[in-house]
């Protein structure tokens, strides 16, 4: 086992790898640009060197200070979190090109998920089930007409480097795609440095439903069933909850064992998930984030699992410390993001924290970098806290996420706490009947 961690993050997922190391015994290295020296991973870690000035590229995804910050703390493996280097291949090999472990999947497997096209060629070839589309990517706007007429409009185009739900455009009918490949590929072009793009069937009404998996690298591989994934906002998740209200016992069982298997013939090391849109009972494959997701708490909940403790002893060579018949759910979750945003806009809310308290009680969790009298910099992503409930069943999570809402005090800064409590109160998701398109749609009629 390792006797140092580093970890190449900040925030609320920097103090979770550091509290999953410190019960495993391991000592933890925080790095920190000049803007977070008084941040909460800084203070928990064992040790801290600062790696730049506040603008990323200078600090977080400087690979050469990262690796610096390793030589001179003695620090044996890097975990990444999500974000920053979470996914970048270049940054694994020169990690382990200087005798290091990245706790995380090799860089030939974040390389074959991290391009779309390949990604999808490399599930097909697995069996996992994909949304009919182009083949590869779609170099002339003939080849566009072309395919799109084959697989039925609406069809919608996407950036083979996308993320994030930049180079995305929507053609509903001949007479828009034109635009709509022509956009597509000068925002792919502006945000990647790549303007390849490739089109897909458009699915009118479906959920987003996200299958978590985890190798150990040898070959062994289980799933820990899905996340509905369904409530976003320009294709960035709000809201998560485990199980999938839409997903029954067997649907989840036949789904995870094909992404379990799939997983496992590549040798896949370490947490990783299969996304899909999930439509009339059909699943098809959108891509798949070889990296902890932002919303594994609520896995963690109903299988009562600790993923970081799992990703850091797989990266250590330990054989996983559960099988797929270990793995019984265990009631429902709900996480909510908490950003510090200003409604209704969706600004940024930078600034001091005058007062902070955290929720607690029976199936409350939250984790955050948040106490009072701390300064949220304006450099970086406006997620400060994710609010995790888990109940023995969906009523009950949901009304405990109610209380902890009630509960949670962040004075000194806007956040997007008023939203929950509106949605809340919204019948379809007390039902949850609700998909994709759902929540943008009720953004435009109760928010403006």
């Amino acid at each position: 086992m390792f006797e140092k961690i580093l970890i190449a993050n900040r925030g609320e997922i920097a103090l979770r790898v550091v509290r999953a190391a410190r019960e495993m015994g391991i000592h933890t290295v925080a790095v920190h640009s000049t803007a977070d020296a008084d941040a909460m991973h800084v203070r928990m870690a064992d040790e801290s060197v600062c790696i730049g000035p506040p603008p990323s590229p200078q600090s977080y995804l400087s690979i050469p200070a990262i690796i610096s910050a390793c030589e001179i703390t003695g620090a044996q493996a890097i975990h990444p979190g999500y974000g920053f280097l979470s996914e970048n291949a270049n940054f694994v090999q020169i990690v382990e090109d200087h005798g290091l472990t990245f706790i995380g999947p090799t860089a030939e497997h974040i390389r074959i998920m991290g391009d779309k096209i390949t990604a999808k060629d490399t599930m097909k070839a697995l069996g996992v089930p994909c949304v009919p589309g182009s083949d590869g990517g779609v170099p002339t706007l003939e080849d566009a007409r072309r395919i799109a007429g084959e697989i039925g409009y609406p069809v919608i185009i996407k950036a083979t480097a996308g993320g994030g739900g930049r180079g995305m455009k929507v053609a509903q009918d001949a007479d828009a795609l034109d635009v709509a490949f022509g956009a597509a590929r000068s925002e792919a072009k502006a945000a990647f440095g790549n303007d390849e793009v490739y089109i897909e069937k458009y699915l009118t009404t479906p959920r987003h439903i996200e299958i978590q998996v985890f190798g150990d690298g040898k070959g062994n591989a289980v799933h820990l069933g899905e996340r509905d994934c369904s409530l976003q906002r320009r294709h960035q998740k709000v809201f998560e909850e485990a199980p999938g209200p839409a997903i029954d016992a067997d649907t989840r069982a036949e789904i995870g064992r094909v992404c379990a298997d799939a997983v496992a013939r590549i040798n896949y090391i370490g947490a990783g998930t299969i996304e899909f849109l999930y439509e009339n009972g059909e699943f098809y494959f959108i891509e798949m984030n070889t990296r902890l997701q932002v919303e594994h708490p609520v896995t963690e909940a109903i299988f009562r699992q600790d993923l970081v403790r799992e990703q850091i002893r797989v990266a250590a060579g330990l054989p996983m410390s559960f099988t797929q018949d270990d793995l019984e759910i265990d009631g429902h979750a709900i996480e909510v993001r908490i950003n510090a945003e200003k409604l209704p806009n969706f600004s940024p809310s930078p600034g001091r924290i005058s007062q902070y308290h955290a929720p607690g009680g029976l199936g409350v969790r939250i984790d955050s970098a948040l106490y009072d009298g701390y300064s949220i910099p304006p450099y970086y992503d406006s997620l400060i806290g994710k609010l995790i409930v888990h109940g023995r069943d969906r009523p009950e999570a949901l009304a405990r996420l109610q209380r902890a809402l009630n509960e949670l005090i962040v004075d000194g800064v806007e956040t997007t706490v008023p939203l929950f409590h509106a949605l809340l109160a919204e019948p379809d998701i007390q039902k949850g009947d609700y998909n994709i398109h759902w929540l943008e749609e009720w953004l435009r009629a109760n928010i403006g």
